[in-house]
C-alpha cells in the first residue's frame, strides 16, 4: 500500500512539470487518494478491532406496551477493555411508531452472578455514570441465556422473565 502512495506521488511530480494548472488538479488527486486511504484503515482497523459478536435477542416485558423487541450486540474486540464494544436495540410492540431505539458504547465483564462464582456481569456503559449504566448476567450452567439486571447487579424476580437469549446464527 505505501508502495502504491510513493508511485502516485512520484508520477504525479513528474506529470506536474508540465503545467501550473495540472499540478493544481494532480495534488489534489494525490490528497483524495490519502485521505480515502486514511479512512479505509480506519475502516478496517475499526471493523476488525470489534471481532465476531455474540447476538442475544428477545422480548422483554414492557409496563404499557405488549413488549419490548431486544437485540444486544456483544463484541469482544481484540480482548482489550478499549475494543469491547456493544450495540443494544429495543423496539416497543403495540405502542408508537415502531421507532427502533439504538445504544452503542463500551462494556466491562465482571465474574460472579449472585451465587454462581462462574457466571459472568456485562456492565454497559461502564465508563458513563452509574445511572447511565446497564447490567446484564449469565449463570456458567446457561451462558445462552443472559438476564437483565438490576442496579444491584441482580435478576429482576418477577412472574415475568427479563431474558435474551444467544443466537447460534450470527
Amino acid at each position: 500500500m505505501k508502495k502504491l502512495v510513493l508511485i502516485l506521488a512520484i508520477s504525479s511530480l513528474i506529470i506536474s512539470c508540465n503545467s501550473k494548472k495540472k499540478e493544481n488538479l494532480t495534488n489534489t488527486s494525490i490528497d483524495s487518494t490519502a485521505a480515502i486511504i486514511d479512512d479505509t484503515r480506519s475502516l478496517v482497523s475499526e471493523s476488525e478491532s470489534l471481532g465476531e459478536a455474540k447476538t442475544y435477542e428477545g422480548v422483554l416485558p414492557c409496563a404499557d406496551c405488549s413488549g419490548i423487541k431486544t437485540v444486544l450486540k456483544i463484541y469482544a474486540g481484540d480482548g482489550t477493555m478499549e475494543t469491547h464494544k456493544f450495540d443494544l436495540s429495543s423496539v416497543y410492540q403495540g405502542k408508537g411508531d415502531g421507532k427502533e431505539f439504538t445504544q452503542k458504547g463500551n462494556y466491562n465483564t465482571e465474574r460472579g452472578l449472585e451465587d454462581d462464582p462462574n457466571g459472568t456481569i456485562y456492565v454497559l456503559n461502564y465508563d458513563k455514570p452509574e445511572g447511565e449504566q446497564i447490567f446484564y448476567g449469565y449463570s456458567a450452567k446457561s451462558p445462552d441465556k443472559l438476564f437483565l439486571l438490576d442496579h444491584d447487579r441482580k435478576i429482576i424476580k418477577t412472574k415475568q422473565v427479563y431474558a435474551l437469549t444467544l443466537q447460534l446464527d450470527n
